[in-house]
């Protein structure tokens, strides 16, 4: 019964209706049922617990200005003429106060509420003019037996257009009441399912935080009595934050097993073409690249899946690692497959493994192709069909491979680069297109993630971390300079130009803003012109491509005329320039640490001393002050990336807004990390004593996957 409840459409709950569910399927972005507007919870709190004497509020010994509670007396009702307000005075014996309202055309509902000689309470923001004190247009005018009803700190709400705070407030009050009453009523006996009233957490985690149960946590968070509700410490939600990471880790931990368990691919490559590779590179792959080469092709071999992340800093060789773990598809007679989420990154990617082959003299043995969703219908036709035949034993694309056109001969790896944009089905979706048993799976991170991080969003991987730079790269100098220097910062960069060093200068916006104080990358280009003459260009994301691929080419080029580069962001991936030795960052402040981290990554690429400028303004914060002094004090982006995540949190971090990263509806990287990795342990012991849910708590854990949307995906998985 609470299970069907949970699940019933808004529309149909008392006091909604279809009109007003819209508004709140809006809110909830596309959520349209019960348990969904239970996880959205109160932002602030409005405090109408104040009740002065309305006498106080006259003499000033009680503050006007702010909200009240006041049992009045209605006197009399002032009709409004042309643009005054109708107005209705009010008494509770100490004093008069005003009550305006702007649109007399609601004349008769205001006599009908405010009828004269009754008693009414209002609740609203007081404010005096002329001596005279005035509440209008009132939150709340009720009967004075609701008088100790509404003397509470009413929860605020995140809203929407159309959608009052009191609507919102109002539905979820019935909702957790009538969730109460159901609580409340005897169970059946012979029940198949367990409900919210079924604890799914350890009881020694319950009996050592003290956590109240479900229901107790949510009518906690929706029915506070203060701001402390709104702490990260606050129990009910750290209750209800368990929850929820506990569903998500159980969901990737089932999920990790029922790929675990099917078939894989069994892969034992001769070794003929990685060491082609090998002999072929001028350097020496490092301890840790060595040490992932060997995790990976062990998975490889095994007749298991391989699932496994790649994770390492910039510049620290995934490309190779990559390539040798597609080489070794190959040899064992597969094809092999990389794969981006950005047409940028993807011939970036295509251009690497291109050059790297050609120097290895495998290019005829190995047929590498770029497919992307731009190439034209023929051409793309006729690479197709090369894969399909298996002529192509490379390939390397954006999401476009994921189509069921696409096929191939023999797929038994597919590489997958920053895979949290791509998510569990869609790379279920491309290793499927294997023959018979599902293609081995190698992600890669090309971004330092937080542990936390990498546990909620691979946590159904094995992980591999390549955590040192190649020998002969040169330690980056990080320095800050204020934007008051500027003109020296130029006249400097001048005497480094001379001396043929090649500089980025980042910028965060394109034109001019009213709204921002950003320099943009149109001024700042125009600015250098201006003292640096012709051997500065400039490149953002609105530049069309063809004229993009020129400028970078002839900065890219030792001999290219353009020796400054102007850019937005659109450098931090993709881009080699080994000459490029100085990186200016405008408005630094501004960005993340990780983000900071990317764009130093840029230089530091040759044999040259290389230093990255944080230009700054005159208004920085104190936490981004915090940033910019650890972008000077370490170059390990692991290390900046748990900074950035204590620091910003998630919702910032790596651009996670727009990269598709799980985003917790109460859980907070930052503030909740023990919860996940208690919650880590958890899964491994549900797992080991009760692999398919089964237990009374199994049974209560698989509400808790409904609870939050994931069990559709695993009821074969649970079911065993």
């Amino acid at each position: 019964m609470i299970n069907n409840y949970l699940n019933t459409d808004l529309k149909f709950i008392k006091g909604v209706g279809e009109k007003t569910a819209d508004k709140f399927y809006t809110l909830l972005n596309g959520g349209q049922i019960v348990r969904e507007i239970l996880y959205h919870f109160p932002v602030d709190f409005l405090d109408r617990t104040y009740n002065p004497k309305i006498s106080s509020l006259l003499d000033g010994t009680s503050p006007v200005g702010k909200v009240a509670t006041l049992k009045v007396e209605i006197l009399q009702h002032k009709k409004g003429y042309k643009r005054s307000p109708y107005k209705v005075i009010c008494s509770d014996g100490t004093g008069r106060i005003a009550i305006p309202f702007f649109n007399v055309k609601y004349a008769d509902w205001i006599r009908e509420k405010l009828p004269t000689g009754q008693v009414r309470v209002i609740s609203g923001k007081v404010d005096k003019f002329r001596g005279e004190l005035s509440m209008s247009h009132p939150d709340y005018v009720l009967n004075e037996k609701y008088f100790n009803d509404i003397l509470i700190m009413e929860t605020i709400y995140p809203l929407t257009a159309g959608l009052p705070n009191k609507s919102v407030r109002g539905a979820i009050t019935r909702i957790l009441n009538h969730l109460d009453r159901l609580a409340g009523m005897p169970k059946s006996s012979d029940r198949k399912e367990a409900d919210i009233t079924d604890e799914w957490i350890d009881k020694r985690m319950i009996g050592q935080d003290d956590f109240p149960s479900w229901l107790e946590a949510m009518k906690a968070m929706h029915f506070a009595k203060d701001r402390d509700a709104l702490e990260p410490d606050f129990l009910p939600r750290k209750r209800l934050a368990y929850d929820e990471i506990l569903a998500s880790q159980l969901a990737l931990a089932l999920l990790h097993r029922d790929e675990r368990e099917l078939k894989g691919i069994s892969t034992h490559g001769d070794g003929r073409y990685v060491k082609k590779l090998l002999d072929a590179l001028p350097f020496d792959l490092t301890t840790a690249q060595k040490r992932s080469v060997d995790d990976i092709f062990q998975d490889m071999a095994t007749p298991k899946r391989m699932l496994r992340l790649l994770q390492g800093d910039v510049g620290s060789g995934k490309t190779v690692v990559a390539l040798m773990s597609l080489l070794n598809a190959v040899e064992a007679g597969g094809q092999a497959v990389l794969m981006a989420p950005t047409d940028l990154l993807v011939r970036q990617h295509f251009k690497d493994l291109f050059e790297l082959l050609n120097k290895a003299g495998l290019l005829d043995e190995v047929p590498i192709e770029l497919i992307t969703g731009k190439d034209k219908a023929a051409v793309k036709r006729e690479k197709l069909g090369k894969l399909a035949s298996g002529q192509v034993k490379i390939a390397v694309g954006t999401h476009s491979l994921f189509q069921d056109k696409v096929e191939f001969e023999n797929l038994t790896l597919a590489v997958i680069d920053e895979q949290h944009r791509f998510g569990v089905g869609q790379r279920l979706n491309l290793v499927s297109k294997a023959k018979e048993n599902p293609a081995d799976v190698l992600a890669m991170s090309a971004t330092p993630i937080p542990r936390t991080l990498t546990m909620t969003i691979y946590g159904d991987m094995d992980l591999s971390i390549i955590d040192e730079l190649p020998p002969g790269r040169q330690p980056i100098t990080t320095t800050t300079v204020s934007v008051e220097k500027l003109d020296e910062l130029t006249l400097s960069l001048k005497s480094k130009i001379a001396e043929g060093e090649k500089i980025y200068w980042v910028c965060p916006l394109i034109e001019e803003s009213d709204k921002m104080d950003f320099a943009a990358v149109e001024t700042r280009f125009r600015y250098l012109q201006e003292r640096l003459g012709g051997q500065v260009a400039f490149v953002h994301g609105k530049t069309e491509k063809e004229e993009r691929d020129a400028i970078m080419q002839n900065f890219k080029n030792p001999n290219g005329t353009v020796k400054v580069l102007v850019s937005t962001t659109v450098i931090e991936v993709g881009v080699n320039v080994p000459d490029a030795t100085i990186m200016v960052i405008e408005n630094s402040e501004r960005f993340g640490l990780s983000q900071l981290h990317q764009l130093r990554g840029r230089i530091g690429r040759g044999d040259k001393k290389s230093t990255c400028v944080l230009l700054f303004g005159s208004n920085v914060t104190p936490i981004a002050k915090q940033r910019l002094i650890a972008m000077k004090e370490t170059q390990d982006g692991f290390v900046l990336a748990e900074e950035d995540l204590k620091l910003r949190g998630a919702g910032e971090i790596l651009g996670t807004k727009q990269s598709g990263f799980p985003r917790f509806k109460v859980a907070d990287y930052g503030n909740d990390k023990e919860l996940f990795y208690a919650a880590k342990d958890d899964v491994k012991m549900i797992l080991h004593k009760d692999p398919y849910l089964q237990t009374d708590r199994g049974r209560a854990l698989r509400c808790l996957l409904k609870l939050f949307g994931k069990d559709k995906d695993l009821i074969n998985i649970i079911a065993g």
